[in-house]
């Protein structure tokens, strides 16, 4: 990506003034930590975490998971009501945070926040990958709507073994499971936005789009969509891999970014 180097280089030195009282010192400053920003789809921030540490722990960066708003019980302001508007504030975010050179990781819904992200050109982005990611409309490849399916079916769907998807806690505990109106409140009933492929033309920065090829949610035939509508991208396909290879291939996931650099 752009502006990145492997895990374990050190980052382009970036010349900054500090105050120490009276005065006011010039320093470089060199620093092996590389933020990123991990967002997660309708499963539920629960499904990024695992890989979040092990990103962290291999790559001995900074990772960034928030839970979007409206997700797990969280408050969602009424004014945000649309995936560029949790994009938006996403961004505000990384200002908020002061971090630069951020890579966005997206998963399913989080691809399309991380898609819209990148097109707000904010300078603090420089780059994005899409996982299996969800928003664009393609041709006789359309997004399964997952509405009403039973637990075992949505696992038939969104993983190549279906024995790797999460189980309920011991006890009959309802475990982690979609958050189907959270995401509709973002993405409404098409989980889609009809003039997405096209603005993606207008993308500056490097996308790698990634895609499990046994993913019943969204075909790897979209993905190959999602890539060829982005002038910077490469396309990556993960065998023996579903919708969330976050959850079900993380060391393949991971391979796959640090193969690209990203």
């Amino acid at each position: 990506m752009k502006n990145t180097v492997p895990a374990g280089s050190l980052r382009p030195a970036r010349s900054t003034t500090v105050p120490v009282g009276d005065l006011r010192v010039t320093a470089d400053q060199y620093d092996r930590t590389r933020p990123f920003l991990l967002l997660h789809g309708g499963g539920g921030v629960a499904t990024m975490r695992g890989f979040a540490a092990l990103l962290a722990e291999r790559t001995h960066s900074r990772v960034i998971v928030p839970t979007h708003p409206g997700f797990g019980g969280t408050e969602r302001p009424a004014g945000l009501s649309t995936t560029r508007d949790l994009a938006t504030a996403y961004v505000a975010m990384l200002d908020e945070l002061d971090l630069d050179d951020v890579t966005v990781i997206g998963n399913s819904f989080g691809g399309w926040v991380a898609a819209e992200m990148a097109l707000l050109d904010s300078p603090r982005v420089s780059g994005a990958v899409i996982v299996n990611g969800i928003g664009i409309e393609v041709d006789g490849h359309p997004t399964t709507d997952v509405r009403g399916l039973a637990p075992s079916e949505l696992a038939k769907l969104s993983f190549h073994d279906p024995a790797k998807a999460p189980r309920p806690p011991a006890g009959g505990a309802s475990g982690p499971g979609p958050d189907l109106a959270a995401l509709a409140s973002y993405s409404g009933p098409t989980m889609s936005d009809p003039t997405l492929i096209k603005r993606l033309a207008a993308l500056e920065l490097p996308v790698h789009v990634i895609w499990g090829e046994s993913d019943g949610i969204v075909s790897p035939e979209y993905g190959r969509a999602y890539a060829d509508a982005i002038p910077m991208s490469a396309y990556t396909v993960l065998p023996r891999s579903g919708h969330m290879p976050q959850v079900e291939t993380p060391e393949e996931l991971l391979g796959a970014l640090t193969d690209l650099g990203n």
